[in-house]
């Protein structure tokens, strides 16, 4: 059984989070804020987490920025704000989605089960994908560069999948927004960028002078081709 953590200061979504996700098989915990689902979070280690943005004590931003030092958990934003730059900012701190409040019971199981699937490894197989110094293990969901583990959220995880299984094909950010995202809502392009920064960070050797993830102007991005 999946494990869900829900930290919201609402009595009321939490409530109704909790019932919803039951009644679909989930085992659900909740919090009131960040500090609490923080400590709670690192006791029962959630499978996912649904967190709200604003929040007194510890909002959800902090969260991110303090549970992401030790965990990938795959996180959902639960926010109020409908500005751009808002739901980037999370993506950016490292959430894997979000979900506009109000929303609705059967968009929140969507976006729920899409998550979980995309950590779910369902494409498990014993290949191993490599570009130069880079591979990734799909059996044991596993990145290294130099043979280095690198910590990746699952977002950047897919992207990463997505990009080596198919070395030198242009894709836009429309179809590696299809394919990561999982789901038929329509999302924001720009989320693609967000995640290609992030995943640069950790892989390349020089994030400004990307060897891996190349950037196909006009289109979107690319796996080099391992020409070693």
């Amino acid at each position: 059984m999946k494990t869900i953590l829900v930290i919201d200061d609402h009595p009321d979504v939490r409530l109704l989070t909790q019932e919803v996700l039951a009644a679909e098989g989930f085992r659900v915990e909740t919090a009131e804020n960040g500090v609490r689902g923080l400590s709670l979070a690192q006791r029962i280690k959630p499978d996912l987490i649904l967190l709200d943005v604003m929040m007194p004590v510890m909002g959800g931003y902090d969260f991110i920025r303090e549970y992401r030092r030790n965990a990938n958990t795959p996180i959902i934003l639960l926010t109020a704000k409908l500005e751009e730059t808002d739901k980037v900012l999370g993506l950016e701190l490292g959430a894997d989605d979000y979900i506009t409040k109000p929303f609705g019971v059967r968009e929140l199981v969507a976006r729920v089960r899409a998550v979980l699937r995309r950590t779910g490894n369902e494409a498990a197989s014993s290949k191993v994908l490599r570009c130069g110094d880079l591979a990734l293990d799909i059996e044991a969901h596993r990145v290294t560069v130099n043979g280095n583990e690198v910590r990746l959220t699952p977002s950047e995880y897919e992207l990463l999948a997505v990009l080596m299984t198919s070395p030198g094909r242009a894709f836009s950010r429309a179809e590696l927004l299809d394919r990561v995202q999982d789901t038929s809502f329509v999302g924001i392009e720009r989320t693609i960028d967000v995640h290609v920064r992030n995943l640069r960070a950790k892989i390349e050797p020089n994030p400004a002078a990307p060897r891996y993830v190349e950037t196909v102007f006009g289109v979107g991005y690319r796996m080099a081709v391992d020409n070693g």
